[in-house]
């Protein structure tokens, strides 16, 4: 139910903005929101890993929380992911934590999207640039 309230908002949500409904947006919205990982934005540079685990574990069983780091100085980036076992854990972490306090910052969650691209394959190429 609480599925088929979110999508009939952002349906009309986008239809107010656009006077029209694109499809790739509307499956854009459904496959996110049956995400059971989350984004989280905004956290302090001493929220590691087990904190941030800590703070989103009363919503369900979190099965990898990952902050984020420079790979050049070990920093934090200021964002990091949180997997839920359960898409309805998911669902209730971002509802009762986006824009709370965690670190002394008001953090961002929301679900996360794939930015990977999927590269074709070409069976001739062979890893050769002059081919």
């Amino acid at each position: 139910m609480a599925f088929c309230n979110k999508f009939g908002s952002l349906v009309r949500q986008s239809i107010s903005q656009n006077g029209q409904t694109p499809m790739a947006s509307m499956l854009n919205s459904i496959r996110c929101m049956s995400s059971s990982k989350l984004f989280i934005g905004g956290l302090s540079w001493s929220t590691d890993d087990q904190t941030l685990k800590d703070a989103f574990s009363g919503y369900g069983e979190v099965t990898d929380a990952r902050v984020i780091t420079d790979r050049d100085t070990g920093r934090s980036r200021g964002f990091g992911f949180v997997n839920y076992e359960s898409t309805e854990s998911a669902s209730a972490a971002l509802s009762a934590m986006d824009g709370q306090e965690l670190g002394g910052r008001n953090i961002r969650v929301s679900y996360a999207t794939d930015r990977r691209q999927p590269q074709p394959y070409n069976s001739n190429y062979g890893g050769n640039p002059d081919y």
